[in-house]
């Protein structure tokens, strides 16, 4: 086993969901996908651009928590209708945390149980999710992978569009709607590359096995022939994170 904390494997892992996007907006919702983020725009994806939250492109990603005497790198104002227009051109990835999900990737983060107007649960509403994710690229960041998570059937509130041809509005493809890259769990690592967009295991954490993603999982996955382990991270990859969450704030996202 190996002795690298699980959500610096994690972390590094969603780095790479990036990678190949040249220079689009970066946006991290959560500690664990900005730090992803972050990562990639220092060391994989060095186009990447990201903002410090408030109204600013940054020339180097913002730390973590308090700063001490560490200054801003403003580059140039990043204000909201600036952010539409990068939604809008599909020039933005982000990666967001879901609290359900279903087999087609459709996300909630409204409410659940019972029905709409009298749920068990009421949460924030469907905030961004509806134009974020019909406009632009998406990723998921699960902490605890699990059924009540992952869930039989549909979402019980659809927040954002995923890959359900019943939901297509007349006149689309699904990939003109839908581009869901990753999904990074405290388990595995998983894309919607299955036959006809089906949710697609990519790696295993060190010590998780394909029944146990399963088990966690209120549907069936595409377990390919070969399903490799999410590598370790570099140590340049360490010392980067350590710069970036020099409290170490991480260490409290996946629990005990």
């Amino acid at each position: 086993m190996s002795d690298i904390a699980l959500v610096d494997r994690i972390i590094c892992a969603a780095a790479q969901a990036w990678k190949d996007d040249g220079e689009v907006l970066a946006t991290g919702i959560g500690l664990v996908p900005r730090l992803a983020a972050s990562v990639c725009m220092k060391s994989v994806n060095t186009d990447l651009l990201m903002t410090d939250s408030e109204a600013w492109l940054v020339r180097e990603p913002v730390p973590v928590g308090p700063r001490g005497d560490y200054q801003l790198q403003r580059e140039t104002w990043m204000g909201f209708s600036r952010i539409f227009d990068n939604v809008w051109g599909g020039k933005r990835h982000a990666m967001v945390g879901p609290v359900q999900v279903d087999r087609f990737g459709q996300a909630n983060i409204s409410m659940v149980g019972g029905d709409y107007d009298r749920p068990k649960a009421m949460m924030l509403g469907v905030r961004g999710f509806p134009g974020n994710s019909i406009n632009h690229a998406n990723s998921f960041f699960i902490p605890n992978h699990s059924r009540k998570v992952f869930v039989d059937g549909e979402v019980d509130m659809v927040a954002s569009v995923g890959y359900n041809p019943a939901r297509l509005a007349r006149g689309w493809t699904l990939e003109e709607t839908t581009d869901i890259r990753f999904i990074y769990t405290n388990l595995c690592v998983l894309d919607f590359g299955g036959p006809d967009h089906q949710m697609r295991l990519v790696s295993l954490h060190p010590g998780v096995t394909v029944e146990q993603v399963q088990e966690a999982t209120g549907f069936d996955i595409h377990v390919p022939a070969n399903v490799g382990a999410t590598p370790d991270p570099t140590p340049e990859q360490l010392a980067l994170l350590a710069q970036l969450d020099p409290h170490n704030l991480r260490a409290t996202v996946l629990g005990a």
